[in-house]
């Protein structure tokens, strides 16, 4: 099932797995979970053209939908992903509701918007002719927004309400230090800054995602305050799980 179907759902929770690592290997893994979207970082990881490529290859026969969140918004990042066979873009630091529109004309095709027509690696991706490509999914890309700056907040629910936002990610690392407190997760300002998206996007009925959550304990608290869309880090999770491996190795030794 596309990923815009499923976030046609209101009652319909979704998993996600930010893909730090760039092997088409650990993109294959997270994908044959059953998770429902894999996030390949080009943003903040060592992630060349060729590897997303493999990587959004490697989700292929799965349910999993590939996600790519781009460096920046230039439309010509966006149109490579795409054309790589990407499902949806999340983009980072939208800070206006014209960033945001902006951000949706990249996704689609004239005369709704900008992107041009290069699919000629997306439709082996998804099974169809070149030619078939557009007609088939080219209202199906999904357009997701990190919302993680001070200016985003102030223009939370003009963004929200832009035509054609799929969905939002609260991006915890960047908000908290946006709001010159990095990394105080419990700190009331950043607490209630995450309450306003909140707020706003529950008004908007805009699907929002948020993390990282590794515990069942996490995922609940994420799902009663109204996420959709809840996930990790690979990286971080690898770390997490070989260290508690090493733990217990130590433990035995003393």
């Amino acid at each position: 099932m596309m990923l815009k179907e499923k976030l046609a759902s209101r009652t319909r929770r979704l998993s996600c797995e930010v893909c730090i690592i760039p092997s088409a290997t650990v993109a294959q893994a997270v994908a044959s979970t059953g998770i429902d979207i894999i996030v390949i970082d080009r943003e903040h990881a060592a992630t060349n053209n060729e590897t997303l490529h493999a990587m959004i290859a490697a989700t292929q026969g799965t349910d999993c939908s590939p996600m790519v969140r781009v460096i920046d918004h230039n439309p010509a990042n966006v149109k490579l992903a795409l054309d790589l066979g990407a499902e949806a873009i999340m983009f980072p630091l939208v800070r206006t509701p014209d960033e945001a529109a902006a951000c949706v004309a990249s996704v689609r095709y004239p005369p709704n918007g900008i992107r041009g027509w290069g699919a000629f690696v997306a439709h082996s991706r998804w099974d169809v002719a070149p030619l078939d490509y557009l007609a088939t999914f080219g209202d199906k890309i999904v357009c997701c927004l990190l919302i993680e700056t001070v200016e985003a907040l102030d223009n939370i629910d003009a963004i929200f309400a832009v035509d054609g936002v799929d969905m939002a990610f609260v991006a915890p690392f960047d908000l908290s230090t946006s709001l010159g407190i990095s990394g105080e997760f419990g700190n009331p300002v950043f607490i209630d800054a995450v309450r306003k998206i909140e707020v706003a996007a529950k008004t908007a009925n805009i699907p929002l995602g948020g993390g990282p959550a590794n515990t069942k304990a996490e995922i609940d608290d994420l799902f009663s305050r109204g996420y959709r869309i809840v996930g990790g880090f690979d990286i971080l999770q690898l770390k997490r799980v070989v260290s508690e491996m090493v733990a217990a190795v130590k433990s035995c030794s003393e």
